[in-house]
């Protein structure tokens, strides 16, 4: 798969893409990923992208016609394809990234990536040129680049081979494989730690026990930090007898 990211700092995604488990998704190309400066494609000896907002107020907005002229280059060199790729921008006012919507996108051919910048962007290239706006949340940031990299890494780490282990990303809180939950706690070596010791279910051997007490830590940390997992849960039937059980046993 391909994204094209189009930002007024590449920079900010060279140590990114080199770093971590990640980059083997990047340096194999499994998620190719092109930046492109809107800068290139601005008119005029100062390669202006951005001016003051009509009707007055703080900050500067980014002009249409750059933006417009990068994606066009951008069109051109991922070449025709069987259907039209997604432009996806960063915006406080799309869709929230979750886990179903990295799946689809880790699944899918790739997109064009607009990291906006300064108050915003003229309207008019949004409204022409954008087909999807995603969010991180409810807050807001300097410009686009984050977003554009927690998804890129949110993908890659789906890519077979990427991960150490095929299973690491199965485990993850919000899997189907948890069914929506979040995942239990997770300890490691010395069994011993500060006068605090790994729970006994953990190093006992007995595999059954182990994943009950991974069970029960993941429903019991779902219902308190994030209780409208369990009602979708319970929803879809995906919580048995014992889940239940421990359910009521936690109220």
């Amino acid at each position: 798969m391909r994204f094209d990211v189009i930002t007024l700092f590449p920079e900010l995604f060279a140590p990114f893409l080199v770093s971590g488990v990640t980059r083997r998704a990047y340096e194999s190309k499994q998620v190719e990923v092109v930046l492109w400066n809107p800068r290139d494609y601005a008119a005029g000896n100062y390669k202006r992208v951005d001016d003051r907002p009509f009707g007055g107020g703080p900050g500067m907005v980014m002009m249409a016609e750059p933006l417009s002229a990068c994606l066009d280059a951008v069109l051109a060199a991922r070449g025709d394809a069987p259907a039209p790729v997604p432009v996806v921008l960063f915006s406080p006012i799309g869709a929230k990234l979750d886990h179903a919507a990295v799946e689809q996108w880790s699944a899918a051919a790739g997109a064009v990536l607009i990291c906006g910048r300064y108050e915003g962007i003229d309207q008019r290239f949004i409204d022409a040129r954008v087909t999807h706006q995603v969010s991180l949340g409810d807050f807001v940031l300097s410009g686009g680049e984050i977003p554009a990299m927690a998804l890129l890494d949110a993908v890659a780490r789906l890519q077979p081979g990427v991960l150490g282990d095929e299973a690491s990303h199965v485990q993850d809180s919000f899997n189907p494989a948890l069914d929506g939950l979040l995942d239990c706690p997770h300890y490691t070596r010395p069994e011993q730690w500060q006068g605090r010791p790994v729970p006994a279910p953990l190093v006992s051997g007995h595999h059954a026990q182990i994943e009950r007490w991974r069970r029960d830590q993941s429903l019991g940390l779902t219902a308190a930090r994030r209780p409208e997992l369990i009602e979708a849960a319970r929803a879809a039937g995906r919580l048995n007898k014992a889940d239940e059980a421990l359910l009521k046993k936690k109220l």
